[in-house]
């Protein structure tokens, strides 16, 4: 499965911790399928890890937080994003999101962000056969990607 992950999301699957979002991030980095992102991502990931707020979650100091950022880098398929993006959200961060998505044909887009759940935004993802789903629908899907065949010992 081609997935973009949106950074709310990698902000809630850092190392050590166990969630919905870290199992979806490891499950993604398997050969089977592709982590998507960009530059514009990547760098919204490294600004949010980086609040007061967020880094009390993660409890990550900076050299963790370096190390997480490579380790998401490394696992991606990083390309720039296409433009126009065939629908305005209330965020720019949002479009970058979905301009991503574009540029690497993903599947879906895994994200928190309630207006990536619009339905004009999922109508016009959906065009693209892309479809928006939060980190437990996801990795619901995945799981069943990955379970062998009934009749398996």
């Amino acid at each position: 499965m081609r997935v973009v992950v949106d950074s709310n999301v990698l902000a809630r699957a850092t190392p050590g911790k166990t969630s919905a979002a870290r199992e979806v991030l490891l499950i993604l980095l398997q050969p089977q399928h592709a982590l998507i992102s960009s530059a514009p991502l990547l760098t919204e990931l490294a600004r949010i890890l980086q609040y007061p707020r967020v880094r009390a979650l993660h409890g990550l100091d900076d050299a963790g937080l370096l190390d997480y950022l490579q380790f998401v880098q490394l696992g991606s398929t990083i390309l720039a994003p296409v433009s126009p993006v065939p629908v305005q959200t209330h965020d720019p961060n949002d479009e970058m999101v979905i301009a991503t998505a574009l540029a690497g044909q993903a599947e879906v887009i895994c994200t928190w962000d309630r207006h990536l759940f619009a339905p004009n935004v999922q109508a016009a993802c959906g065009k693209h056969g892309i479809r928006i789903l939060r980190d437990a629908d996801l990795l619901l899907e995945l799981r069943k990607l990955s379970a062998p065949p009934k009749g398996t010992p």
